[in-house]
């Protein structure tokens, strides 16, 4: 007995969410004799219920010959699996890490870029902002903000990990924070803010130094752009928040893949987030229209890609002006082969090897046992 795949043909050519399986049954010499046998089952007439069960049963066993003898293709209509609709495409989501790499290097030469171009805080002050007004500096309340961005992009990336479609998801993140760096890279370099507080102190500027730009920018990457590491000691990256950025959208992620009975998961990632946006104002750090304008793009860019994502009715709808936006292009190269919503499934991140096993052939022994027959 052997079971083959076979393309759609017929009425159910045109049906893309079912697939054909085949049996063939082996062929026997005996085929005449038990359907003979199958024919006339009424010769004999039995004389008791004791001889018309022997005769059923001896006629199910004389059936069950017959499918096993004769050959014959039995046509079923399976239903596709979900599965078999998101494929991984880990090509694809290695070229997003890239597009992000890309924008966050060019993240940091830009910032050494725009701390030549921030006026000295002597001349030019800190620009009024209302929270600052009634709220006083909290020195420590920056590293508070860090360290939460740190918990939620390791519980991000750990979750991740263990998530059974993680090349598609991952592949969004990616794309989406590179995106948003890059919209960081422009409004950078278009609008260089003066420091919103006097406690800061650039780093010295280098207008004719590329050797010693080069060098700010290798200590950026290697601190991660954090404070508490000491490799962020320049000015000018203020419109808009990196760090807002960041708190964001990894809690954005985090609540997106995850089962919605997570609450109590969710409810300490949004506190986290929140206290960490809150703290980079406590600190003076940014202006509130930095932190206001980084919470309202992540978002939005957030909410518009999965909108576009989970919706299939809305890809090639005419009506549909999220179509309209320039990275749509990308999104149809990323999204094409993910014909549904993608399930909150997890799974562990490597797989055991067969040998691991003592027989992980044992669940098939009943079908090896009729083959040899």
């Amino acid at each position: 007995m052997a079971v083959s795949q076979l393309p759609d043909s017929g009425e159910h050519r045109n049906d893309s969410s079912y697939q054909h399986v085949e049996v063939m049954v082996s062929d026997s010499p005996h085929t005449q004799t038990t359907s003979s046998r199958l024919t006339h089952p009424s010769q004999d007439m039995p004389d008791n219920g004791r001889q018309d069960n022997g005769r059923s049963s001896r006629l199910s066993r004389g059936f069950t010959k017959v499918l096993r003898k004769n050959q014959d293709y039995i046509r079923i209509r399976v239903p596709e699996s979900r599965l078999d609709q998101l494929p991984p495409e880990w090509w694809k989501t290695g070229l997003t890490f890239l597009w992000a790499g890309f924008n966050l290097f060019c993240t940091t030469v830009m910032i050494t870029v725009v701390n030549d171009r921030v006026p000295d805080k002597s001349v030019n002050p800190p620009l009024p902002d209302k929270f600052f007004d009634y709220v006083p500096r909290v020195e420590w309340a920056f590293t508070i903000t860090e360290v939460n961005g740190m918990v939620l992009v390791m519980a991000w990336f750990i979750q991740w990990l263990l998530l059974k479609h993680k090349s598609i998801i991952g592949r969004r993140f990616f794309f989406l924070m590179g995106t948003l760096y890059l919209y960081r890279i422009i409004t950078m370099y278009i609008t260089t803010l003066p420091v919103p507080s006097m406690h800061m102190n650039c780093a010295p500027k280098l207008y004719d130094d590329p050797i010693g730009k080069v060098h700010r920018v290798l200590q950026l990457l290697s601190g991660g752009g954090l404070s508490i590491t000491g490799s962020h000691m320049m000015c000018g990256d203020f419109l808009y928040s990196g760090h807002t950025v960041m708190l964001t959208l990894t809690f954005l992620f985090i609540r997106e893949y995850s089962p919605r009975s997570l609450w109590w998961y969710h409810l300490i990632c949004w506190f986290l987030s929140v206290v960490g946006v809150v703290c980079i104002l406590l600190a003076h750090e940014h202006y509130s229209v930095d932190v206001i304008v980084a919470y309202f793009i992540t978002t939005r860019l957030f909410w518009w890609y999965h909108t576009l994502a989970n919706n299939q009715s809305l890809r090639d709808s005419p009506h549909n002006y999220l179509n309209k936006v320039w990275w749509s292009f990308f999104f149809k190269f990323m999204e094409r082969n993910v014909a549904t919503t993608v399930p909150c499934t997890f799974s562990w991140p490597l797989s055991l090897p067969a040998t691991c096993f003592k027989n992980p052939c044992r669940r098939y022994s009943k079908v090896q046992s009729v083959r040899e027959e």
